[in-house]
């Protein structure tokens, strides 16, 4: 049976390192590479909002940051599957981890600490506490 491991991927070098762990920890598995555009961090205007022109240019980052993790891969055994999703970027990957049968999830975190974690949350810290599957934690 193939061990099917998420990776929320954003472009960090906590991400990139996380992605770097599962290929190395899970070495014949199946690792999806997420990508969650959330709609709070986005600074778009009307007009943009109207033509999805943001949503969209999301895609295209979400496109080139598969490519380059896909390239961090190659040589490697691993099977690698990628998927976008809109939405609150811990929400979303709890969602995914029920809907899509993930058995781990290796992810960065941004090492926020004081007041900026009190205020903005720690996406890794509500992943460990709600996800169905083990979580491992890059920093």
């Amino acid at each position: 049976m193939t061990t099917r491991v998420l990776v929320p991927i954003d472009g960090s070098p906590q991400s990139n390192d996380a992605l770097a762990l599962a290929a190395d920890l899970f070495p014949q598995s199946e690792i999806t590479l997420l990508h969650v555009a959330d709609p709070a961090e986005r600074n778009e205007t009307n007009a943009e909002r109207e033509t999805g022109q943001q949503l969209e240019t999301e895609h295209e980052r979400a496109t080139r940051l598969f490519e380059v993790a896909k390239a961090d891969l190659e040589g490697t055994d691993v099977t690698v599957e990628t998927a976008v999703v809109t939405g609150s970027p811990w929400r979303e990957i709890v969602a995914y981890v029920d809907d899509h049968g993930i058995d781990h999830v290796l992810m960065g975190s941004h090492g926020r600490d004081g007041a900026s974690r009190f205020l903005l949350g720690s996406v890794a810290e509500l992943v460990v506490r709600r996800s169905s599957a083990p979580v491992t934690v890059v920093k």
